[in-house]
């Protein structure tokens, strides 16, 4: 049957893991302008000392097993098999709560926060802020099969997840949250599957990309504008790549595990509220956890071939269009952007802001309690 869910635990073959091992061991290294820290991208290192570590200390199975305490499962969704984490929760009334992970993220992110929404009680929350929490690998990503034919975007990955809530799960309605390829995604949900999805909650936005010159804007709204263009400019190369030509990417990516490694782990530095100090915001084994799927899955190629897919496609939500279920936003000071409340105003329900203190784009590895309190306050109003 096209909804049956089936248990699923991880075991990556030995030989895979040698293979990994062989090719880090035969690593040809570049050379590096001395002294330039991580100016002209991942430093060299940084890098080794990486590489050192997943061939000498890493345990990849004390990874598994962390993974395989998480209720895993997969079902087919639309002809595509899908893995995700299906965690009950505890107290009185749960709610179903998807999550959406990012790039270059995986399931794995949430980890963290799942027990602080799952059992609030025992993190001395209130019980009665219990989730359902529902955690898929996005198609391409990790465990869940690539997509085969073009045209797998943000809307269709939220086609997706409303059958697996509903159809293959049998939930009658639930809430979503999400960063980065998350948050389109969960933004799409609330957009278009509303007659599901009571409420969403959100850590990032790419709304409004193409407002007419002529609206009158904020002077936060001005500046929100200027750092995103300033980002895109300083930081945006990799995603201009993998919107253009993400084949060409692919083979270096998926060959090397040291480039695997300095592409990912470049954006986990920049992107998170470490003040450049990766190591002071997550460990190497979370680190390498994350990389370590992308490179025994070989999903490399599929997950950056997302941005290609959404950039052929319309915008979700662009300038004259709303979102209108209940929508709350958690601004966390290093984002990749940072939209006022009057933005999100513009495109969304806005029914709640919250400015965090501290924590960039992995919010859920970086400050997992800040978000699960914002997350369990922002849905209450669905228990009264």
């Amino acid at each position: 049957m096209a909804n049956s869910v089936y248990p699923f635990q991880i075991h990556v073959p030995e030989d895979v893991l040698n293979d990994l091992f062989a090719r880090i061991k035969n690593t040809r290294w570049p050379g590096e302008i001395a002294d330039s820290d991580w100016d002209y991208g991942s430093n060299l290192g940084y890098v080794k000392e990486l590489c050192d570590y997943w061939l000498e200390s890493f345990s990849w199975s004390d990874q598994e097993d962390r993974l395989n305490k998480f209720s895993q499962f997969t079902t087919n969704v639309s002809g595509l098999n899908i893995h995700f984490i299906h965690e009950k929760g505890v107290g009185p009334d749960p709610i179903p709560l998807l999550i959406t992970h990012g790039w270059p993220s995986t399931f794995a992110e949430m980890v963290d926060i799942i027990p602080l929404l799952t059992d609030p009680g025992s993190y001395g929350a209130d019980p009665s802020d219990s989730f359902d929490v529902i955690v898929p690998s996005m198609p391409g990503y990790g465990f869940s099969q690539k997509p085969t034919e073009p045209g797998m975007n943000v809307e269709k990955i939220a086609q997706l997840w409303d059958s697996l809530m509903i159809q293959n799960l049998g939930y009658d309605g639930f809430v979503a949250q999400g960063g980065d390829w998350g948050a389109g995604i969960t933004t799409a949900l609330g957009a278009n599957h509303g007659d599901h999805v009571q409420s969403i909650h959100l850590t990032m936005s790419s709304t409004g990309m193409n407002i007419p010159e002529t609206l009158e804007l904020s002077d936060q709204e001005k500046e929100f504008i200027s750092h995103r263009n300033w980002w895109q400019e300083n930081e945006g190369s990799y995603g201009h790549q993998h919107r253009t030509k993400p084949q060409t990417l692919s083979y270096g990516l998926t060959d090397s595990p040291s480039g695997l490694a300095s592409w990912i782990v470049e954006k986990w530095r920049a992107w998170s509220d470490c003040n450049g100090d990766i190591e002071s915001r997550f460990t190497k084994d979370q680190l390498l956890t994350h990389i370590t799927i992308y490179w025994v899955t070989r999903t490399i190629e599929s997950s950056i071939r997302l941005y290609y897919e959404t950039a052929k496609s319309r915008p979700v939500v662009d300038y004259g269009d709303k979102v209108e279920v209940p929508t709350s936003f958690a601004s966390f000071p290093v984002e990749i952007s940072y939209p006022p409340r009057e933005w999100l105003e513009r495109f969304f329900n806005l029914k709640r802001f919250t400015r965090m203190p501290s924590g960039g784009h992995f919010a859920a590895t970086e400050e997992p309690e800040l978000l699960a309190k914002d997350i369990r306050e922002s849905f209450r109003f669905l228990r009264q």
